[in-house]
């Protein structure tokens, strides 16, 4: 079965491959009957559609103990914005604008997986990162958070039956951190901050229809030392808060060669704690955030499938919307 590639907290498609058999018009009827009976090493077509779909979905799928996969995705997403222009003079306001804003994000992302065992994957993801803000006019070309993420499917695969994967992700800041530049002159790559995340995902095949979801926890670890000039206070202390994220969704399959997907993504934002050398504290309040995403599926050879993924912001605190394309990067010799 070729491998699908797949695109943090947005969902890809798949396709499904039904057996045909030929069957002559000259036979009697139990020359007919063992034609079309299905014969040993066949494979019917929902353990067809369960296997792609583990092998598209970055959150389903397990690499088989001493094999490796190397995918390439590119990420671009876009979020508008509305700042106000305020000047007030002894008292009195003296300017008052509203200025329309917007920040591209372009990200690069090469994923490494491999198989310690059948049912565990470990893997890392490397993010190269190019933002630009359209109204400071900045720009930043740097490395993003990297990660490192493990799954486990702690139940074999049984035909018809519902499939669970465990996984677990350790998020490092080697990204440019939001409280560590001078605001107003610099943008950032990455969060600041370690966070640990685990959850779960499930996943069934209806054939030709894969419905699947996942729920996942996220602690975001404190940050302390720091020395961020913010108007006349400097910042000294983070305390980000935890996060929760469910997502929901169905692949189907339209053809060999075609195949769309469909899900929904929620996710929650505790507040946010900012501690100052003066003694006063920040806090910025928890935010909920809904993304809708759509994903197709196209082969482009026997060995490569090429996914292409639209995303559409549905609360004011997600991004308006983005875009992304991934396929998978193969080297003579690689054992996959």
């Amino acid at each position: 079965m070729n491998r699908w590639l797949v695109r943090g907290f947005i969902l890809f498609s798949v396709t499904g491959l039904l057996p045909t058999m030929a069957l002559s018009q000259e036979g009697n009827v139990d020359e007919a009957r063992e034609a079309l009976a299905r014969q040993e090493g066949d494979e019917d077509s929902s353990k067809q559609l369960e296997e792609v779909f583990q092998a598209a979905e970055t959150s389903y799928s397990l690499q088989k103990k001493g094999t490796h996969s190397l995918n390439y995705s590119f990420d671009y997403s876009y979020t508008g914005d509305q700042r106000l222009d305020l000047a007030i003079t002894d008292g009195s306001v003296r300017n008052l604008d509203v200025v329309p804003s917007a920040t591209h994000n372009f990200t690069n992302a090469f994923s490494y997986d491999y198989g310690l065992l059948d049912n565990l994957t470990v893997g890392t993801r490397i993010p190269l990162v190019v933002k630009y803000d359209t109204q400071d006019e900045l720009n930043i070309y740097d490395f993003g958070d990297i990660s490192a993420t493990a799954r486990w499917q702690p139940f074999a695969y049984v035909p018809g039956k519902m499939s669970t994967t465990v996984f677990g992700t350790f998020t490092t800041k080697t990204g440019v951190s939001p409280y560590e530049i001078d605001i107003g002159e610099q943008l950032s790559t990455g969060s600041g901050y370690y966070s640990v995340a685990g959850g779960v995902s499930f996943s069934k095949v209806l054939d030709p229809v894969v419905v699947f979801g996942s729920t996942s926890a996220t602690y975001n670890l404190p940050e302390r030392d720091l020395q961020q000039v913010r108007g006349a206070r400097v910042l000294q202390e983070l305390e980000p808060g935890f996060g929760l994220s469910g997502s929901a969704g169905f692949a189907y399959s339209l053809s060999y060669d075609i195949s769309l997907s469909v899900s929904a993504q929620l996710s929650y934002s505790d507040q946010t704690i900012l501690s100052f050398s003066d003694g006063t504290q920040a806090v910025a309040q928890d935010q909920m955030s809904g993304f809708l995403s759509m994903s197709l599926g196209t082969r482009v050879s026997d060995t490569t499938i090429v996914n292409t993924s639209l995303g559409i912001g549905l609360t004011e605190d997600a991004p308006d919307f983005s875009l992304g394309v991934s396929l998978p990067i193969r080297f003579s010799g690689l054992k996959e």
